[in-house]
């Protein structure tokens, strides 16, 4: 893909997670940086739906990135984020108020960190404590996302909350790093997003940021990155 493709789609991509609407040319032809006008947008976006990396809803809506989308925009960005000073001495700071709080009960500890995170990034997090025990918090985070007022939506995700216990317990063994898990590689549903990673180098913990597809990878990978550093330092 060429440059002018991949900074439209990172554009397209941005502005849909801000606004979780179809992004169209005439917003896009608003950017400055993109320096491109409103019929060689539709050109370029022409392309990048036929090649599967974004799609129309619906009849005279703008264009939503897809799967293959999303991944390419990950493989394209991830290198790039760093967690803000702000944010890392925020999370630095609650992290060591907690401590202070909760020694000596690491599971309490990581249960109520889970709550703040939860707050911070206004998603679900998931923790794996071992093989068969697990715990989840900020719920009605993900329910109150756009994608979620569809009741069929609901009715799958709540579904598979359902199965939570099943869910986490085949991912378990197979996280050792930080990974981003969209659409058919999440097992909390094909319209989910999960952030994960084994937060400790000791007794291992999973830990994970679960959204639509449309959440903020910037901020939750950078959130999870930062997580375990400061828990490792």
């Amino acid at each position: 893909m060429d440059k002018r493709k991949i900074a439209l789609l990172n554009e397209i991509i941005e502005e849909y997670i801000r606004q979780a609407n179809p992004i169209g040319s005439k917003l896009l032809a608003q950017k400055a940086d993109l320096d491109l006008s409103p019929a060689t947008i539709r050109n370029e976006m022409a392309d990048l739906e036929k090649d599967g990396y974004i799609y129309q809803p619906y009849t005279s809506a703008g264009r939503a990135p897809t799967e293959k989308g999303y991944q390419f925009y990950l493989e394209n960005n991830l290198s790039n984020w760093r967690i803000s000073e702000t944010d890392k001495k925020n999370l630095e700071k609650i992290i060591k108020d907690l401590s202070g709080k909760y020694k000596g009960n690491q599971m309490i500890l990581v249960k109520e960190l889970a709550k703040k995170i939860a707050d911070l990034v206004n998603q679900t997090i998931l923790i794996g404590f071992s093989k068969d025990e697990f715990y989840y918090t900020g719920l009605s985070n993900i329910f109150a996302q756009p994608e979620f007022s569809l009741q069929e939506r609901v009715v799958s995700l709540s579904e598979i909350i359902d199965h939570f216990d099943r869910s986490m317990a085949k991912i378990y063994n197979k996280i050792n790093k930080t990974e981003i898990l969209i659409g058919r590689s999440n097992p909390f549903g094909e319209q989910c997003s999960l952030v994960i990673t084994n937060l400790t180098n000791e007794r291992k913990k999973i830990f994970g940021i679960l959204g639509p597809q449309r959440m903020d990878y910037r901020k939750n990978i950078n959130y999870i990155n930062s997580l375990k550093e400061i828990l490792n330092s």
